[in-house]
């Protein structure tokens, strides 16, 4: 236990001298200590950088970190934020930070050209971080549109050419705010959309920048605690349980499979330990400081455990088993192809890309480290799910994907 932890758990902000005695001694034995569990003394820990942006799903990180499971691996772990997604895209690439806390779609929307060189194939998906937890967010104008009401979203968006903010193109905010529009029968051609990195969202519509935005929290919580906003839809209402965040690793990184996957480790870890309902409060504090999130506890606490104070005098939306999770038994970590292929086809439906990729098998193989992750999930014994390349539903309208047909769903309206 380092001395950020104990002063955390004892949430004191000096301590007394029978504390100080107390937390004395743990360092003292600690430092005499054998060595932990890997076997590898303090000077032999493997430096890694990790990239991170400011957005609650960056938690299991933070905790990883915090709670010593990185050095647990023999890791030496510096987190390092990100300004946004454009820019851990290029520092993953250039290997300025070895992997990141990244959209899921961001290494998909690089190799088929939205959102950087078509063909490239260089940044990995090496696990899943979280589902849920993200959410589409109006401006207290828009407030007739209720919650999850496509066709009061129609009309009230049709009686102007609206803005909308989303985080990177072909990321996952673009595709939820887009695949939204869509299920509204609203033609996201008539929407001005425009990218804005998470943590600025909030500024952006207080002065007017745009009328909406998607993104992850704690910024959709924020804007309705601050009155700025109201929480129109959740993203576990468009699709339940979809991939999210992904640790994402650079090029170089890819290769070093042992200390990738001592990192992935730890991160499973973490993640156990968020998915423990008790452990969500203290979760919100640990990673709610400026270095990290930097925004209130108390605003990303609600929305970790499934509290959503919607804003506007809308109430409050309740989710029992569907606000963001990190692990359910390894049904979230799991990095399914099915997915890769699903993002594909949206980014054809969507008109982002003029058609599917022909290469859009190997474009998945390669960017998704499916064996990877199964051999780091047996060390740890955590069961992998067999459905990589299931059929699944996403809730908002209803539709089947089947990987096995997706051309139809690149041609569905």
């Amino acid at each position: 236990m380092d001395r950020r932890r104990f002063l955390q758990i004892a949430g004191a902000a000096a301590l007394t001298p029978a504390m100080a005695s107390l937390l004395s001694t743990i360092e003292a034995a600690r430092a005499e200590a054998a060595p932990r569990s890997t076997g590898r003394a303090a000077k032999q820990l493997r430096p890694v950088k990790l990239g991170f942006i400011a957005l609650t799903d960056c938690a299991s990180l933070i905790v990883a970190k915090e709670l010593g499971y990185f050095e647990d691996r023999g890791l030496d772990v510096t987190l390092e934020k990100q300004a946004s997604w454009p820019a851990t895209r290029d520092n993953l690439l250039t290997g300025q930070i070895d992997a990141a806390h990244a959209l899921f779609s961001l290494p998909f929307s690089v190799a088929t050209g939205i959102g950087g060189t078509a063909g490239n194939t260089d940044l990995k998906i090496a696990m899943v971080l979280n589902n849920n937890g993200q959410a589409i967010t109006l401006n207290n104008d828009f407030t007739s549109a209720g919650y999850g009401n496509l066709p009061k979203v129609k009309r009230i968006l049709e009686t102007k050419t609206p803005t909308m903010a989303m985080t990177f193109p072909g990321g996952t905010h673009d595709t939820w705010l887009r695949y939204w529009l869509k299920a509204a029968k609203v033609d996201p051609k008539a929407v001005n959309i425009i990218p804005i990195p998470p943590p600025q969202m909030v500024a952006n519509m207080k002065v007017g920048t745009m009328d909406g935005y998607c993104v992850g929290e704690p910024w959709n919580a924020v804007a309705a605690a601050q009155g700025v906003g109201f929480t129109a839809i959740a993203s576990q209402d468009i699709w339940t349980n979809h991939p999210e965040k992904a640790l994402v690793a650079s090029p170089k990184f890819a290769t070093q499979t042992d200390t990738l996957g001592d990192v992935m480790a730890a991160v499973l870890k973490a993640s156990k330990w968020l998915d423990q309902r008790k452990n969500r409060a203290q979760a919100a504090t640990t990673i709610s400081p400026v270095g990290y999130v930097n925004a209130p506890a108390a605003d990303i606490q609600g929305r970790l455990e499934g509290t959503y104070d919607l804003g506007a005098n809308a109430g409050t939306k309740k989710f029992k088993d569907d606000y963001m999770t990190f692990f359910r038994d390894g049904e979230v970590n799991f990095p399914r192809r099915a997915y890769a292929y699903w993002f594909m086809a949206q980014y054809v439906r969507f008109g982002l890309v003029p058609s599917l990729p022909s290469n859009y098998k190997q474009l998945a193989d390669s960017i998704v480290l499916t064996d990877l992750y199964t051999k780091v999930a047996a060390a740890e014994k955590i069961a992998v799910p067999d459905d990589d390349l299931a059929p699944f539903t996403v809730k908002l309208d209803n539709a089947t994907f089947d990987p096995k047909k997706i051309e139809q769903e690149t041609k569905r309206t």
